[in-house]
């Protein structure tokens, strides 16, 4: 099955994307929207994987104090891949350092990419060549960070089905 591990967005911060991408829409630009309950921050993706109890313990090696993240309010891209920025945060890049530590001392592959945290937007993306994509805003929304997902991504009959499995809550809960 394939995993990742991630962050699950807050409904504000949530509701903020979506309205970044009927801006795009606005602007005519095309391609495969990422549905609102798909969308997540990737601190970590695993791929191909079976075996989640190993994944689990090795999340559970990892321990933070919740944080506050907050989006960046700019789109950027990789590609044709559009995505939602987010303001740099210290707290953010060291919890992905040690999710990724504690999954290669279990052995567990996952893309070694530089971390870059985004939200995708949409993929595929086709821009008329008279969208100024660089004038859309995002509303700076900020939500806390206690917990860390792990997810299984499948192929359903309209796209990506997003499932969690279990994940870790900061060493002060949600308070």
């Amino acid at each position: 099955m394939r995993l990742f591990l991630a962050v699950q967005l807050s409904n504000e911060m949530k509701k903020a994307i979506i309205s970044a991408q009927n801006k795009l829409k606005q602007n005519k630009v095309n391609g495969r929207y990422t549905d609102i309950q798909n969308l997540h921050l990737t601190l970590a993706f695993i791929g191909e994987y079976g075996n989640t109890d190993n994944v689990l313990e090795a999340m559970e090696q990892v321990h933070f104090e919740s944080f506050q993240l907050k989006l960046g309010g700019h789109i950027g891209s990789f590609g044709d891949l559009l995505w939602a920025g987010l303001e740099q945060s210290d707290e953010l890049e060291k919890l992905a350092r040690q999710l990724r530590h504690s999954l290669a001392e279990y052995h567990i592959p996952f893309d070694k990419k530089k971390f870059n945290p985004h939200i995708t937007l949409l993929r595929n993306a086709v821009i008329p060549t008279y969208a100024d994509i660089s004038s859309i805003n995002i509303d700076k929304v900020s939500m806390k960070v206690s917990e860390v997902s792990l997810m299984r991504s499948e192929h359903g009959k309209h796209g990506m089905i997003y499932t969690e499995i279990g994940s870790i809550i900061s060493d002060k809960g949600e308070d």
